[in-house]
């Protein structure tokens, strides 16, 4: 039998493994600092996730001369010219010779209104911590300039060196700024030199006729006489050219690739795009990024970038199957800051009340999918759909457990390989678009290996053109559903 001694001995080692615990659980919730790291010269490095946009791998980015040694390019970043520093030259450490063609690592900086992309040596992991364990930074960091370093931090046997990316960067934007000059409207010259279409550029003149009244661009109806064979091949001749550069221009400031998938809302935008320009008295063809930007208002899907209305839940309703298995499985890439993820876990949820449901949801937007977790709204932002699977909290409402422990968010850039299961479902709105033809060919064969047999895809509203005997339009369906056959 155990004396009193040990059994108190026993209580006190319990009571302190309870406290230890304890103190363990608060600093795991309160976590209220995450950063990127990633190594430079063998040291570790860190930068405050609110400040990076993505993880990204440069290749092809083009050298700029007469610049500093570290500015080791501009990179076309989805149709924004950016600026390329290496961190390494720039705090002169050891470069890394990479094998040929082998991309460099880095990452894309948010600076206020400004990007710039940076490399370094790797790319760790995003690391969580309570800010009031960084220390100020020490002289003994000689590697870079002390004023460079908002702080240390160790954690987990390692210590982390804080970079602060607006005093490095500061005095840079002014540079930076002026490389982003570097339009690309030299780089759509060049590929409409090589295919026989005009350049692009501040000398551009409009396509024949355009702005000055001749009659080679006016429609025969409009111009009240009968056109001549030449003319009406002239124009038809004109009308091809144009939709040919809107097609390229769209692909290079906003990496949007038409073709077959979305043919149908192209045909009809641009009959619009043509008839408001011409009232404009403006070119056709693009004079800027923004008029990408305008060409593509009213492509996206209902409800994107916002919880679903009642109007969408009844639409997707509308192609659920009426059972599934007892465990659902559901892949939502590009789940951006998460609306639509929790979206479906509420609509799967009241569809299949028995079920238990895992949705995987994946960004390559690393502050937005690193954010979505810890989604917080107001009662008003929400449709009242969504009210029992709420609860309220100090900062406002969010969703129960029920709800947020069947969501899995991770960073994931898609045309990579994704190691999730079988799944009886993919939504995957607007995201194809944005790949280029190859890529979603690999896309579309990955989306068909990790479906189940006859499993659902779900694509943009204005994705109807899937030309892939694979799969099949659900009949009836009012959104872009597919079935694998």
């Amino acid at each position: 039998m155990s004396s009193k001694a040990e059994v108190m001995n026993t209580k006190q080692s319990r009571l302190k493994t309870r406290q230890r615990n304890g103190r363990k659980a608060e600093e795991v919730e309160t976590v209220d600092y995450k950063m990127v790291t990633f190594t430079l010269g063998g040291k570790d490095y860190a930068v405050d996730i609110l400040k990076v946009k993505e993880i990204a791998k440069f290749a092809g980015f083009t050298y700029v001369p007469n610049t500093p040694a570290y500015v080791a390019g501009v990179f076309n970043l989805r149709g924004e010219i950016i600026s390329i520093i290496d961190l390494r030259i720039m705090f002169g450490l050891p470069v890394e010779k990479r094998p040929e063609g082998d991309p460099e690592r880095g990452l894309i900086l948010r600076l206020n209104d400004m990007l710039i992309g940076v490399i370094v040596d790797s790319i760790d992991r995003v690391v969580g911590i309570n800010s009031s364990r960084i220390q100020p930074p020490h002289p003994i960091f000689g590697d870079i300039n002390i004023k460079y370093i908002s702080g240390v931090v160790d954690n987990d046997d390692r210590l982390y060196i804080i970079l602060d990316v607006e005093r490095i960067f500061g005095r840079e934007s002014q540079e930076a700024e002026e490389q982003k000059r570097l339009t690309l409207e030299g780089q759509l010259g060049a590929a409409a030199a090589a295919s026989g279409a005009p350049t692009v550029g501040a000398g551009m003149q409009p396509g024949a006729g355009e702005q000055r009244g001749e009659p080679g661009t006016e429609d025969a109806s409009a111009a009240g006489t009968a056109a001549s064979a030449e003319e009406l091949e002239a124009a038809q001749d004109q009308y091809e050219l144009d939709l040919t550069f809107i097609k390229e221009a769209l692909a290079s400031y906003e990496q949007f690739h038409a073709g077959a998938l979305n043919a149908d809302w192209i045909t009809t935008r641009y009959e619009q795009w043509r008839s408001e320009r011409k009232a404009a008295q403006r070119p056709v063809q693009f004079e800027s990024g923004d008029d990408a930007l305008e060409f593509l208002r009213g492509f996206y899907s209902r409800d994107s970038n916002r919880f679903w209305g009642p109007e969408q839940v009844e639409l997707f309703r509308e192609v659920l199957p009426e059972r599934l298995r007892n465990t659902i499985t559901v892949w939502n890439p590009g789940a951006g800051k998460g609306f639509e993820s929790y979206s479906l876990a509420c609509l799967l949820k009241k569809a299949y009340p028995d079920s238990t449901l895992k949705i995987w949801a994946s960004d390559n937007d690393l502050l937005n999918i690193s954010t979505a977790p810890n989604l917080v709204f107001r009662e008003d932002d929400l449709p009242s759909f969504y009210r029992e699977f709420t609860v309220e909290g100090s900062n406002g409402y969010s969703f129960a457990g029920m709800i947020k422990d069947s969501v899995f968010f991770e960073y994931h850039d898609i045309t990579h390989p994704n190691a999730v299961p079988e799944m009886d479902m993919i939504v995957a709105r607007d995201l194809l678009s944005f790949l280029s033809p190859e890529q979603q060919a690999t896309v579309l064969n990955e989306f068909y290996e990790k479906l189940l047999d006859h499993g659902l895809l779900i694509l943009g509203d204005n994705e109807t053109g899937l030309d892939d005997r694979r799969w099949q339009r659900v009949q009836g369906a009012r959104i872009a559903a597919f079935q694998k056959k």
